[in-house]
């Protein structure tokens, strides 16, 4: 059983914090504690303090360990209840495959927009193709 706190105001949702990445995640049904909310205070927090300079690598961080929990559970049916459970774990998983392609090209854009990295010659230069004994 999880253990930690589980706290949610939507009042502080414009600011950068656990409240924004709880309503980002679409899990602020706190009321229930680890009943009805997959992540404590404390993980989300935990998240943010690692990646500290990119919140979207936090919330992938995030996404990611949802993915990974929730990834067994089965759709169940009891009675007239059904509890697909295997909606919510597919929500995450395309939230976390989409924000893992965005992360990436986030990280190379940066190389490219530059040309090159820093301290090395660019790899591809024109005139590279150029037989210079051909002459």
């Amino acid at each position: 059983m999880a253990s930690g706190t589980y706290t949610y105001d939507a009042g502080k949702v414009i600011e950068p914090g656990k409240d924004r990445m709880r309503f980002e995640l679409g899990d602020t049904m706190v009321e229930g504690n680890s009943d009805t909310t997959a992540l404590t205070d404390e993980e989300i927090q935990a998240a943010i303090d690692t990646h500290s300079k990119s919140w979207k690598r936090a919330k992938l961080m995030l996404l990611e360990s949802l993915c990974r929990r929730f990834a067994y559970e089965v759709d169940t049916r009891t009675g007239p209840l059904t509890l697909s459970l295997q909606d919510r774990a597919k929500l995450w998983r395309e939230d976390y495959e989409r924000l893992k392609k965005e992360v990436a090209l986030e990280s190379c854009s940066v190389l490219v927009a530059r040309g090159r990295i820093p301290g090395k010659p660019p790899y591809f230069y024109t005139g590279m193709h150029q037989n210079e004994r051909a002459r």
